[in-house]
């Protein structure tokens, strides 16, 4: 088996550190066909669905696949706009901004990219461009800051992949999450203030997480426990009691037990104890996307609002905010420390050692 080269390696070019971030993934466009083929690489990933692989592919191609497309399709549409995808440009956004600010601290030294897990660009795609600049250590945060196996371990899982068709590895880290980051936690409750300092405070808070099965926290995924106390965390900054919030679960699909309270549920049944205002954050989405715009801003506001809620409002992610943008190169700066890279006399002894084999 042949590996994967370099390309154009040069003994006299600058090694660097590299940041790789990662998100989830979306279609090419908001049509049926695009949808189908992100659909088809993102539900075959064995993390994403865990039951056995023959029954599920057989459920995969035979059912879904022909009739969920056109649906999210539809969904999607809701949500693109003149940039695209909000999680694409939300994301590229933040590559930049997060490049910019650490090349005020590095300078060239460090090469910023973003990838997604499904679509493009790809993992793959991202290594190879990081790798052909000169990366020698690289750092890798996957935009999740609760840990669940569906979503930070199938990314490490593409990573290990890749390196193993490469020839040459960088040193690695990976955050496997920064649930309890307070930096993080800081942007999310500055975010939080503002609005309120905007619009008022409602009757309740309500904190969304995406959900998961509710075997996988009998199965030891910690990311209900890490979602319980990114709130601890958050409501504490706000100075808030407990019956000023709330934590839930959104977007379950299927028949079977997810993690509880539900948020669709949760906003039906509000209005009937006497809660007429709400307002939503989702402090496991670092970037607005189908899941908070479509799902949350809108489906559920439907929700609450049939069933007697006079006042919904959606508090957005932090996107590309400054205080976001500062709580990550906090974060990477934690993560990078102690890297160091060859000085310009190591250079030329490496480039002389090399001429003297030629």
């Amino acid at each position: 088996m042949g590996f994967i080269d370099t390309k154009n390696f040069s003994h006299q070019k600058k090694d660097k550190i590299g940041v790789l971030i990662t998100n989830l993934g979306t279609p090419k466009a908001a049509t049926t066909k695009a949808v189908r083929v992100y659909l088809t690489e993102f539900l075959s990933d064995p993390r994403i669905v865990e039951i056995p692989r023959l029954l599920w592919l057989l459920i995969l191609h035979g059912f879904i696949l022909r009739v969920r497309p056109k649906r999210s399709a539809k969904a999607y549409k809701s949500v693109w706009n003149e940039r695209g995808s909000p999680l694409m440009f939300h994301t590229q956004d933040q590559c930049t901004a997060l490049s910019d600010e650490l090349r005020k601290q590095w300078g060239d030294q460090i090469q910023v990219e973003f990838a997604m897990r499904y679509g493009e660009p790809s993992i793959s795609s991202a290594l190879q461009k990081l790798a052909d600049d000169g990366i020698i250590k690289l750092l890798v945060l996957p935009l999740y800051p609760q840990y669940a196996s569906s979503t930070v371990g199938s990314t490490f899982d593409a990573l290990s992949k890749d390196y193993t068709q490469r020839r040459w590895l960088p040193q690695l880290r990976f955050i496997a999450g920064y649930h309890d980051s307070q930096p993080y936690i800081q942007a999310l409750a500055q975010s939080i203030k503002a609005y309120w300092d905007a619009h008022g405070k409602a009757d309740k808070l309500i904190l969304s997480y995406h959900g998961l099965p509710q075997k996988t926290l009998e199965e030891g995924d910690p990311y209900f426990c890490q979602c319980h106390a990114t709130t601890r965390h958050l409501v504490k900054l706000l100075g808030i009691s407990e019956g000023e919030y709330l934590t839930t679960f959104q977007s379950r699909v299927g028949r079977a037990e997810w993690l509880k309270p539900y948020t669709d549920q949760t906003m039906m049944s509000l209005p009937q104890q006497g809660i007429k205002s709400v307002q939503v954050i989702c402090p496991g989405f670092p970037a607005d996307c189908l899941e908070t715009i479509e799902e949350i801003a809108i489906e559920n506001r439907d929700y609450f609002l049939e069933n007697g809620g006079e006042r919904y409002e959606y508090i957005p992610a932090l996107n590309s905010s400054e205080d976001h943008i500062k709580a990550l190169v906090t974060l990477v700066n934690e993560n990078i420390k102690g890297w160091s890279l060859p000085s310009e006399s190591d250079y030329i002894e490496r480039q002389a050692a090399y001429n003297d084999k030629k």
